[in-house]
């Protein structure tokens, strides 16, 4: 029987790869870590598409606040993970997901509530 030390079995545990609830593995592309494969997938063709002159500009993260924080609460934000600036000068917030979870969906209904004129994309 091998037995290890508090410090030897604190080394393998760091080694393990912490594996994400839904099977995504975080990848890094130009120095930005993506929560899935997909995810910087989706960033590469985003820029390809803006060096083509396809959209105008993409940004990653966009915050928005979908219940104010107040003294009981602290509120309810939605980080999507890229906005797209059309040539148009419109606005498309993009959330790639492999699955919708029941909190996306709350938080889907609430940001469509809350900004009717940005549409709302995700990708599977």
């Amino acid at each position: 029987m091998m037995r290890w030390t508090k410090e030897q079995y604190q080394a393998y545990l760091e080694k393990q790869e912490k594996k994400s609830k839904y099977g995504a593995k975080k990848t890094e592309v130009d120095g930005i870590v993506f929560d899935s494969q997909r995810e910087a997938n989706y960033y590469c063709e985003l820029k390809m598409l803006k060096q083509a002159g396809e959209i105008r500009d993409f940004a990653l993260q966009p915050k928005y606040i979908l219940l104010p924080r107040d003294d009981k609460s602290r509120g309810i934000t939605y980080k999507a993970d890229f906005i797209i600036t059309h040539n148009d000068g419109s606005k498309e917030i993009i959330d790639v997901k492999g699955f919708e979870t029941k909190d996306f969906k709350l938080k889907k209904k609430l940001f469509e509530h809350n900004y009717p004129d940005l549409k709302l994309t995700i990708v599977k």
